[in-house]
């Protein structure tokens, strides 16, 4: 059983939401990614997603690709994304940890060198954005065989029929866009968010976290009354890129992005 299977069912045994945060890795430095997840963890997050620093993200609004640039100047790999999970490994390892990136980094890598490195690192999953399930052999098979979870996408467009190849594919959890755009874009319609979870639901059992224009305690609330997680990017990421302009101070930014997830986590809490 997997990190990530683990979580979801104790979450499930005491009726609660998973928060999953996402950040990108290097920004603003790999030093202050570190000092974030860890963060995260402390103030109650049950899944980090870790953005793998790329030139072209296709799904990704101005915030987050704002980011991966911001990240790129400073050099950040693929390499050095799986060093900060060894690094956080060496004093947290309950918390799941997802790669979500494209397709390039990890093909550059190697898939078998990048499966066997992060394995060792103590990655728990990874979600391609640009890897459809039918392109995903052998890569998927190296993973299952090293108990690392391959999460996919589901849009508002994808119809039920792929949908449920999808999840035939997918472990950990499924990962469906709220709405149909980029990372950051849009306003949430919730009742279309509980129709097509509940359209998930009903083809699979693995957990669905919702993602893409969750923003505060409210929004997040709302989806988490319908799904099994709720994931948060472009509004944090972007808290910290905020942060940061004000302060280069490392507590400023440990504070900020404390207060910030707390504040989603009594509001998940307040739903079980």
């Amino acid at each position: 059983m997997s990190r990530i299977q683990t979580t979801f069912e104790q979450l499930k045994s005491s009726n609660r939401t998973a928060l999953i945060p996402y950040i990108t890795v290097g920004d603003p430095s790999l030093e202050s990614t570190l000092l974030i997840m860890h963060t995260l963890a402390d103030a109650g997050c049950d899944v980090i997603e870790l953005g793998v620093p790329f030139s072209d993200p296709s799904a990704d609004g101005p915030v987050i690709q704002a980011a991966s640039e911001r990240a790129l100047k400073n050099s950040i790999s693929l390499k050095n994304v799986l060093s900060v999970v060894s690094s956080f490994r060496q004093n947290n390892k309950t918390t799941p940890i997802v790669l979500m990136g494209y397709l390039n980094p990890f093909e550059i890598y190697g898939y078998q060198a990048f499966v066997k490195d992060a394995s060792a690192a103590g990655i728990d999953g990874v979600l391609i954005v640009d890897m459809p399930p039918e392109e995903s052999d052998p890569f998927s098979g190296l993973l299952r065989a090293k108990n690392i979870d391959l999460i996919y996408l589901i849009a508002p467009t994808t119809t039920k029929k792929r949908a449920k190849m999808i999840c035939d594919q997918a472990s950990g959890y499924i990962y469906y866009v709220s709405l149909k755009g980029v990372t950051g874009a849009g306003n949430l319609d919730i009742s279309e968010v509980a129709s097509k979870v509940s359209d998930i639901k009903n083809i699979t059992e693995l957990p669905v976290g919702v993602g893409f224009g969750i923003k505060d305690a409210d929004s997040a609330k709302s989806v988490g009354a319908v799904s099994d997680g709720v994931v948060i990017g472009s509004a944090l990421v972007n808290l910290i890129y905020q942060t940061t302009q004000k302060s280069d101070n490392p507590e400023d930014i440990r504070r900020a992005v404390s207060e910030y997830i707390v504040t989603i986590r009594e509001a998940l809490d307040s739903l079980a």
